[in-house]
């Protein structure tokens, strides 16, 4: 599976590397990922975007955010009928994420993540499966043919 697609590989460990680097380096209360969050979020408040969304809200979108692409790599890694092996590598690596966040300073392990994580993971993953649909059914379709063809 991974020496058919050493682009995707690559890419799929790039982006799991930059998670990884999100989510398990250490936090200082004043240069961490929360402050730029801050940042943003007070400048969406200010031009008066999003002001329903306080910072709880918004780390959990951000979180569903950062999943979607983990589910929709994995599964393009695993193939469509591998839907369910992507689905439990991407909630294998929120709780490997969340249990080392214990040992990590400034870190705060929390079950809402596991939720969030696992529903954006859930989206990419159905969102791959729609988007490689047309080709799966095409791949489906050639292999019936040639079934048919060969007990001809």
């Amino acid at each position: 599976m991974l020496h058919r697609h050493p682009f995707l590989s690559l890419l799929t460990g790039g982006y799991l590397f930059f998670v990884a680097w999100l989510t398990l380096t250490p936090q200082n209360e004043h240069t961490g990922q929360a402050q730029i969050a801050e940042r943003i979020l007070t400048a969406l408040h200010q031009r008066g975007y999003a002001e329903a969304i306080d910072y709880s809200r918004f780390e959990f979108l951000a979180n569903i955010a950062l999943f979607v692409p983990v589910g929709m790599f994995l599964l393009l890694l695993f193939g469509a009928g591998g839907w369910w092996l992507a689905l439990l590598a991407s909630f294998a690596m929120t709780v490997g994420i969340e249990s080392l966040q214990h040992e990590i300073p400034g870190r705060v392990p929390d079950e809402r993540d596991l939720v969030a994580n696992g529903t954006g993971a859930a989206i990419g993953i159905v969102v791959a499966l729609v988007l490689t649909l047309p080709a799966t059914l095409r791949r489906r379709r050639r292999r019936r043919d040639r079934a048919a063809a060969h007990f001809a």
